[in-house]
């Protein structure tokens, strides 16, 4: 995955490169590419009819779209454009979003500070009035923190780990009741 994030191979040469390092480690042979191909394929067959909406997400969006100054919502991801539009169409929850801007289109992945700035520009946001809210207390929150946005670590896990500078929440439902008071209001 790393390879694909800074533009060294396609996303589909990248999920071959994966099963390349998996297929030995399961004692099985690596096959041609196009069987590996065909592999992948079955896969994200599966993979995609597993998409699901955590509980809190649509009550979430629809709760932050419903404030009387409604904020500008978008999505910033490191996986790959078409795929991740298509998720969001699949479950329902593209058109709460006003743009998703993914590594590729942007030129850099997060946890680069460029990814979060990149995407603060297109929506005309400036950093310091803009919350990032994403899964991954590193790559997501930490890292926007570090860019000189307000993250915040949604750790559903609950797990007890230090995050300052970024805030924490256990669900989108605290997201909207604890910070809505801090998204940008222009």
């Amino acid at each position: 995955m790393d390879e694909y994030l800074l533009g060294r191979c396609s996303f589909a040469e990248q999920r071959r490169r994966r099963m390349r390092v998996f297929l030995p480690e399961v004692d099985l042979p690596v096959p041609a590419d196009a069987v590996l191909d065909a592999l992948i394929a079955e896969y994200v067959q599966s993979y995609e009819r597993a998409w699901k909406v955590y509980p809190d997400a649509a009550a979430c969006l629809r709760r932050l779209r419903a404030l009387p100054t409604r904020p500008a919502l978008a999505v910033v991801t490191n996986g790959d454009s078409h795929q991740q539009r298509a998720k969001l169409a699949r479950t329902g929850l593209a058109a709460a979003f006003e743009n998703v801007f993914t590594s590729e289109e942007l030129g850099v992945a997060k946890p680069a500070a460029e990814s979060f700035l990149g995407a603060c520009a297109r929506l005309g946001s400036a950093p310091n009035q803009t919350v990032f809210v994403g899964d991954w207390l590193e790559v997501d929150a930490l890292a926007a923190c570090a860019a000189g946005l307000q993250g915040v670590w949604l750790d559903r896990e609950h797990s007890g780990r230090p995050c300052a500078p970024a805030l924490r929440v256990s669900s989108l439902d605290e997201l909207v009741d604890g910070v809505a008071a801090s998204i940008p209001r222009s």
